[in-house]
């Protein structure tokens, strides 16, 4: 292999790393709601993607209408977005997947999707149907390797972004193997029948689940924001909907395994992008997400 060929591929390698943390961080989260209801739905998705867009929103209006320094606009973009972000989670919970999800649970994955043209509408409504982006930031490359052909370089905010949500999601996983409350999560999410006898508060559980559903999907929306400049709900849905396939394929009872099978997923498909022709990329991977459904749906059965 020559050195060129080696730099291509180790960059394609560092590519993958904030895609598929940022996969790991989606699957993580959506998998502490999905464990106990067993239910899929887009929630998560639809919160990812109004995150990124509060943040656009309340960043370009502090800089633009109170004239705040870009770092503090970007600061206030993001506390505003988790706070609308958590508020909405509530607001949906409580209001329509929750009496969905007891009365009619196959109707919870159409109410999600519903869920996700209110927030669409509200958000290009308040934006004035305008497409908004921030301004580049932290942006400076960092080089891992100074090849002469092909240096191997990442932006600052690709080196922060797969950090932070790397070791978010660490962190998460040894609290929920550790803490009281993991112990209560696994239990209300193998029988919460059994769970309920034994004195655990399962409908607190659930709450606090969703919550942690919709703070992960909130801190993802923002930093992918804060790297790609805009967000919006194609993405959501198409992000959500690979990380619902992914959930659904691996154990739902192990948050931290689907954030493993999620990052695995993330860098074969930015693998696919460097070396396949982009245009089959989606194609090729929902492909893949189906033919492993089928082939571990049948291994269970057996």
């Amino acid at each position: 292999m020559s050195e060129s060929s080696l730099a291509y591929l180790l960059q394609q390698a560092l590519n993958a790393a904030p895609t598929a943390a940022l996969y790991a961080l989606l699957a993580f989260g959506y998998c502490l709601s999905f464990g106990l209801t067993r239910r899929a739905d887009f929630t998560a998705g639809a919160l990812f993607a109004f995150a990124g867009q509060i943040f656009v929103f309340f960043t370009a209006f502090g800089y633009d209408a109170f004239r705040l320094i870009y770092p503090l606009a970007l600061g206030i973009g993001a506390v505003v977005a988790l706070c609308y972000t958590l508020l909405a989670s509530s607001v949906i919970g409580r209001g329509v997947i929750g009496p969905l999800s007891r009365r009619a649970p196959n109707s919870v994955i159409v109410a999600s999707l519903a869920v996700m043209i209110v927030l669409m509408e509200l958000v290009r409504i308040a934006a004035g149907s305008r497409d908004l982006w921030l301004s580049p930031f932290l942006n400076v490359r960092v080089t891992f390797w100074a090849s002469p052909g092909f240096p191997v370089v990442l932006t600052t905010i690709q080196v922060i972004n797969a950090v932070a949500m790397t070791a978010l999601v660490l962190v998460s996983a040894r609290v929920m193997h550790r803490s009281r409350w993991g112990r209560n999560w696994r239990a209300v999410a193998d029988d919460p029948e059994a769970a309920r006898l034994l004195g655990v508060d399962a409908e607190r559980v659930m709450l606090a689940a969703t919550l942690m559903t919709a703070l992960f999907s909130a801190l993802a929306g923002i930093m992918a924001t804060a790297y790609y400049g805009s967000m919006d709900f194609g993405a959501g849905l198409m992000f959500g909907l690979k990380v619902v396939m992914i959930a659904a394929i691996g154990d739902q009872s192990l948050p931290s395994r689907s954030a493993v099978g999620a990052a695995l997923f993330g860098v074969i498909e930015t693998v696919w992008g460097a070396y396949m022709p982009f245009q089959w990329r989606d194609l090729a991977m929902f492909t893949l997400l189906v033919l492993l459904a089928v082939i571990f749906r049948r291994q269970a059965r057996i």
